[in-house]
């Protein structure tokens, strides 16, 4: 076996890695006979060298085979992944739907870090409900209900685990190819038959502009494609909050209103464009209307509130929580009002403001590990184009501060314009709001 430092000298000088390279590194960071300085080294080099699309498809095949792959059953197996903004709820309102749809949907997802919230921190807000499954009661939930939602067992992609944590305390995770791989390599292993990427844009999210969320939206459909799974990419909106909660119970009960046929408007929107391209994806429908047509359907006679509503049973959960959020669900009475200081129209929300306020009550997590309050959140009142008398509610804060946490002015975080606008007027969400920016595929 090539010795590690040949590895690094190889990608320092900016020479490719053969595919059987890469798979003896991938053995070598399993088994432990790569160091973590020398991984760390091999990984700042791939950073500075960057990687062929030949070198990202077979980092991601070797990282997706160094565990298990899900078996494919009968009718096709479709997921989705976001790479996380303010306010995404949307796994928790799309899996259901899909299924409900005709669709197989084992859905592996992450825990919260930094601004973003995981998808697992919130479904363990639902009292009861069991995340950590093994292999073999994910595949029996999605063979009882159509969907799972689940963490990443020790099953999945271990190699990703060791590289993922290395990548971030050596400053090598904004690197799209490793990126690339990290996300393909855990998703592929679900044996897909059809991927759907929510690549998010804008200051609430990890791309901050069209230009790289582009790039990586085209570096994770060339190579999953090649690994021959169908895909497609949307880049779509995180310049303002997703939605109007942001926090765990919080989401899942605004979840639970789109699950209902209700709740906000960009939450509904987007959920059924990506159930639409994930239909698509895997046959169940020819054309994209047809697709739209048929998951806002069972959005609104109630299927995929039944599937989730099955789903929390399953595993473990309290399946009063969707016809009883507010019963059911964490609460806090530690409430404090974001009062408007001018009339006018609402122009813009800074979404980072409201993450940072979120995560200082608990919401979310600044340290691997760190403990969180399900009940911590923002409620938002008055979204983008709402109009406002001086003294109106913009939003409700819910949690207490952590210590050593500064409240700050969260008023701020509305802009407000003064020339125009002099009634008071409650707009759930942008009027026509252009959530998708760009299909890829």
């Amino acid at each position: 076996m090539t010795r590690p430092a040949e590895w690094i000298a190889a990608k320092r000088d900016g020479r490719e890695l053969a595919a059987s390279d890469i798979a003896d590194i991938v053995r070598a960071v399993v088994d432990g006979s790569i160091s973590d300085g020398q991984l760390g080294a091999l990984l700042m080099a791939g950073l500075l060298q960057g990687s062929t699309r030949e070198e990202t498809v077979a980092w991601t095949m070797a990282m997706r085979d160094s565990g298990r792959i899900l078996t494919r059953a009968v009718g096709p197996s479709l997921d989705k992944h976001s790479t996380g903004g303010v306010g995404d709820k949307i796994s928790l309102v799309l899996a259901p739907l899909v299924a409900a749809c005709g669709g197989r949907v084992p859905m592996i997802s992450g825990r919260g870090l930094g601004h973003t919230g995981g998808t697992i921190d919130k479904l363990e807000s639902i009292p009861g409900l069991r995340t950590d499954l093994e292999i073999d009661e994910f595949e029996a939930a999605i063979d009882s209900v159509g969907f799972a939602m689940a963490s990443a067992g020790p099953w999945l992609a271990p190699a990703d685990r060791r590289i993922y944590a290395l990548r971030d305390v050596t400053a090598t995770v904004e690197c799209v190819p490793w990126i690339t791989a990290s996300i393909l390599s855990k998703k592929l292993a679900e044996g897909l038959d059809g991927l759907v990427l929510d690549v998010k844009c804008g200051r609430g999210a990890f791309m901050k502009d069209r230009t790289s969320a582009r790039m990586l939206a085209q570096s994770l459909v060339e190579v999953a494609r090649s690994l021959g799974c169908a895909t497609e990419a949307l880049v779509t909106d995180m310049d303002v909050p997703l939605g109007n909660a942001i926090g765990n119970a919080l989401e899942v009960r605004e979840a639970i209103e789109c699950l209902h046929g209700r709740g906000p408007d960009d939450v509904r929107r987007l959920t059924l464009e990506l159930a639409a391209s994930m239909l698509v994806s895997g046959g169940l429908d020819e054309d994209h209307s047809a697709a739209l047509a048929r998951a806002a359907t069972a959005l609104d006679d109630g299927s995929a509130a039944e599937r989730f509503r099955r789903f929390v049973e399953v595993q473990g959960g309290d399946p009063r929580v969707v016809e009883e959020p507010t019963r059911v669900l964490p609460s806090t009475d530690v409430v404090q009002d974001v009062i408007a200081g001018t009339a006018g129209t609402v122009v813009d929300i800074d979404p980072m403001a409201l993450a940072r306020a979120a995560l200082s009550r608990g919401a979310g997590r600044a340290r691997a590990l760190e403990p969180i309050d399900p009940a911590a959140g923002i409620v938002i009142e008055r979204h983008v184009g709402a109009s406002v008398l001086r003294g109106d509610l913009l939003a409700r804060v819910y949690g207490t501060l952590r210590p050593g946490e500064q409240s700050g002015e969260l008023a701020d975080a509305w802009v407000i314009d003064t020339r125009s606008g002099s009634a008071s007027e409650s707009v759930a969400n942008t009027p026509g709001r252009h959530i998708v920016l760009e299909h890829i595929s």
